[in-house]
């Protein structure tokens, strides 16, 4: 087995495809005033809170039950090992980054339920322990069995990469012998209807060393397009993945699957693989992406719609927003392509931020860009995927601010934090961020090696910056190319030379493609990495009734006090009646605005933390 210890999230150190390599989470520690407060609540009230709901629901007790030391009826949803396999993920990454021997004590005590129910050949599914034994393996276009296995095994890596115990990695390795076994590479099809096992399998590959994972995990994606899953488009099975183009399906089950391909790509090269990958994200990035980062516009089967089929009531599951992020992190590693960070960026503030309330214990499922004052959040939801998921990404946060490659050390979010790193040829190095964001676009990082060092500093230019930039190397200016994406600082560093960066943060007014005909003349207002909604607390005048020109001049106002801390956007609309006559009228022209309106936007992600009202990211523009 290899030195797995104080790894990466996802771990292409060794990947002889990747661009860059990622920095373990416990090397770096967030200090900024956004993100600290976020992950400080995640792993003091969240994982906390979401152990208590995993025994409520008897998620937990379904584990002593298969283990024979409890009776009664299985508890919930056939899939509900994985929220506690996902408890553990995001245990397991807090953890690595704030050393709790209570947290300890219990992820413990969660490890030895899940041991205990293992049956002696590796298979493990409480669902179809003790009276299902014989509908095993019988289902695999709903049932989730594999899905199961692959949080397992990502809890697994996520748990001896924190601790460097490798109790819950033994139990997944006897899970993953027991598939390569009944569903062997070159003999036996076998692919789950919900991906999420292949990335496992790969990190689990890059864990161990050991080639079986990476064979099987490719034997995986090429068992769909095979009828496995009786072809079926909503499972991705609707052809080979190697020829696909059209992103289609259940969005999280899509994007899973392609974080997948990914990974195999990371470590093999494939071409085809890679082909298909680049024309995914195309059609993905072109025309099936919600302003926010969401992703998955179909409240019928969580499914992405058609291109451009973009509606404010999309369905936008916060899971999904995660496996964009799962996606976009690994085609970054694959390719270094800032179009990759910057979606990470935005889903990660404004489709993942959105999901979480702000005590910390209430959750959203889905993330629509308009609501009538009746969408809330909720403590836990009979299909737990979104809560825990926001968990676990939170806890391994830390892990997705740097990277690293043979020519240096890439900054790739810029979140305040104290970092203790290596280059590529192990030379430490400390770097302190210090950031205003996202409220200010100024930007301050120290570097400080034990010794002078040779090496280039890369610093994204946000797309939302609009290519406004400044920079200063210990007080002097540095040229930045008109345009560039990335600012590439060459040069022999000492102990405790700055760099300073200014980005531009005006408003942006954006507008859609013109195909998407839910947002024809109306605006979506943005302001650095985060996007903006109004809503009815705000404003007396019905949200439905404001208008915007898209010229207007918004004052930028930090309000401590609101929703934990937030900078408003006020400017001047105006607004049209909103009655209760006829729902179709004959047509006389646009109705003439009645009065000039104050207007107040809120960051979306902080949105139904007020009194219920109407919400809405998309803004009426006035013809007049």
């Amino acid at each position: 087995m290899s030195e797995n210890r104080h790894g990466p999230v996802v771990d292409t150190s060794a990947s002889r495809h990747a661009r860059l390599r990622p920095v373990a989470p416990q090397d770096v520690r967030v200090t900024d005033d956004f993100w600290a407060p976020r992950l400080r609540r995640n792993r003091e009230v969240t994982i906390p809170a979401q152990h208590e709901q995993c025994e409520t629901t008897g998620a937990l007790r379904n584990f002593a039950r298969a283990a024979g030391s409890v009776g009664g009826d299985f508890s919930g949803r056939y899939y509900s090992d994985s929220d506690v396999y996902k408890w553990i993920e995001a245990a397991s990454w807090s953890l690595a980054t704030d050393p709790s021997a209570e947290l300890g004590d219990r992820l413990d005590a969660v490890i030895k339920l899940v041991s205990g129910a293992q049956d002696a050949d590796g298979y493990l599914n409480t669902y179809f322990s003790v009276d299902r034994v014989g509908e095993r393996w019988t289902d695999l276009v709903v049932r989730h069995e594999m899905y199961c296995i692959g949080h397992l095994v990502a809890a697994a890596v996520a748990h001896v990469r924190a601790t460097g115990e490798t109790t819950l990695l033994d139990v997944a390795l006897r899970a993953c012998t027991h598939i390569a076994s009944r569903f062997a590479p070159g003999e036996v099809p076998g692919t789950c209807g919900h991906p999420g096992l292949e990335m496992a399998l790969v990190e689990l590959y890059r864990t161990t060393g050991d080639e079986r994972w990476l064979t099987l995990a490719t034997w995986q994606l090429d068992s769909r397009g095979a009828g496995v899953l009786d072809g079926s488009e909503y499972l991705i099975d609707h052809e080979p993945v190697r020829t696909q183009s059209r992103v289609t399906g259940h969005a999280v089950r899509a994007l899973y699957l392609y974080a997948g391909m990914a990974d195999v790509v990371l470590e093999t090269g494939d071409a085809e693989l890679r082909g298909a990958l680049q024309r995914l994200w195309a059609d993905l990035s072109g025309g099936k992406t919600a302003v926010t980062g969401g992703v998955g516009a179909r409240w019928d089967g969580e499914a992405f719609g058609d291109a451009y089929e973009l509606p404010d009531r999309a369905y936008n599951e916060t899971c999904a927003a995660i496996a964009h992020i799962f996606l976009a992190w690994r085609l970054l590693l694959l390719t270094g392509e800032p179009e990759y960070r910057d979606a990470v960026e935005t889903a990660l503030h404004n489709g993942v931020l959105p999901g979480l309330s702000q005590s910390g214990t209430e959750f959203f499922y889905q993330n629509p860009l308009a609501d009538a004052g009746r969408h809330r959040r909720e403590p836990w939801f009979s299909c737990a995927c979104c809560p825990p998921n926001i968990a676990r990404l939170l806890a391994s946060l830390p892990g997705y601010l740097y990277t690293t490659s043979d020519e240096g050390l890439w900054v790739q979010l810029y979140i305040g934090n104290q970092a203790d790193l290596r280059l590529a040829d192990g030379t430490p190095v400390r770097v302190d961020v210090a950031t205003g964001l996202p409220w200010r676009g100024t930007v301050g990082v120290t570097v400080s090696p034990p010794a002078p060092t040779e090496f280039t500093l890369f610093l994204p230019v946000p797309g939302w910056a609009g290519g406004d930039v400044t920079v200063r190397v210990n007080g002097v200016d540095a040229a930045v190319e008109a345009g560039s994406r990335q600012v590439a600082l060459r040069r022999t560093w000492t102990a405790g030379d700055s760099v300073e960066l200014g980005f531009g943060t005006e408003v942006r007014a954006l507008v859609a493609h013109p195909r998407v005909a839910a947002t024809h003349h109306r605006v979506a207002l943005a302001r650095g990495p985060l996007v903006y909604c109004v809503e009815q607390a705000d404003h007396e005048t019905p949200v439905a009734g404001l208008r915007l020109r898209g010229t207007e001049e918004w004052a930028a106002e930090h309000r401590a006090d609101l929703l934990g801390g937030v900078t408003t956007l006020t400017a001047t609309g105006s607004a049209v009646a909103v009655d209760d006559g006829p729902l179709y009228r004959t047509y006389s022209g646009s109705p003439e605005p009645t009065s000039s309106v104050p207007v107040t936007a809120i960051p979306y992600y902080a949105w139904a933390n007020r009194a219920p009202g109407e919400m809405r990211v998309f803004i009426p523009l006035a013809d007049r």
